[in-house]
């Protein structure tokens, strides 16, 4: 599967995140019209990643909330009563999404090396597409609360075990080398990671994600899998 492809199938996890923020949370939503709430969560949450990176979510007020969004101090009271909140919702329903969408992809592969390129191919395809959502979430995890730093570091170890898990699998069907599949697992969530907090290394090297992609399989390949 190329990015092409998958973004074709995959074209808007933004709306998909605003939309399963606003379904967990509209008893706590004074505004009552979806799509209008939607749209607005868009802007909030966009504005959450604009300041974030730029000046550091601790830093970050209402008031600059309010400001970069479009939406009065009022308006943005109505969605959420703090910041703290918007960080809360955003980060939880984008693990969500981002889980939902790998078990998707490796459940339709049936063999391990199969289930491992896809889950390879899909997890930097979701970076590419969410690479805001990605930087922000491991940068600012050091700055977060307690709990939500808790939550941080359990959906990067959920994405890991998901990696161990057909590492594991291909070791007992036999296809697969008798490697440590926990540091395994460790070592390929490293290199996709690099993706998304070195994207500008790899723009200026005009390194296309699908050449990412099967670079990470080429050399991951002759490691984990019985030729």
């Amino acid at each position: 599967m190329k990015y092409s492809e998958f973004d074709e199938i995959i074209p808007d996890l933004k709306m998909d995140i605003c939309r399963k923020a606003y379904l967990e949370n509209r008893d706590k939503i004074r505004i009552k019209k979806e799509e209008l709430v939607v749209k607005n969560l868009g802007k909030i949450f966009d504005a959450t990643l604009e300041i974030g990176i730029l000046k550091g979510f601790q830093a970050m007020t209402m008031r600059d909330l309010s400001r970069v969004s479009g939406l009065s101090m009022g308006a943005l009271y109505s969605y959420f009563s703090s910041k703290e909140q918007i960080l809360t919702v955003y980060l939880g329903q984008g693990r969500k999404i981002i889980r939902e969408v790998l078990e998707r992809f490796i459940m339709e592969e049936a063999l391990p090396a199969e289930r491992l390129r896809t889950a390879v191919q899909v997890h930097l395809f979701l970076t590419e597409k969410m690479q805001e959502f990605f930087f922000f979430s491991y940068m600012e995890a050091k700055n977060l609360s307690s709990k939500e730093r808790e939550r941080s570091v359990q959906g990067e170890l959920n994405t890991e075990k998901m990696f161990e898990e057909i590492l594991v699998d291909g070791q007992e069907s036999g296809g697969f080398k008798k490697q440590n599949p926990t540091l395994t697992a460790s070592v390929i969530k490293a290199m996709l990671q690099d993706w998304y907090l070195k994207r500008k290394k790899y723009a200026k090297r005009n390194v296309h994600v699908d050449e990412y992609a099967d670079f990470v399989m080429a050399f991951i390949t002759p490691f984990c899998i019985h030729e």
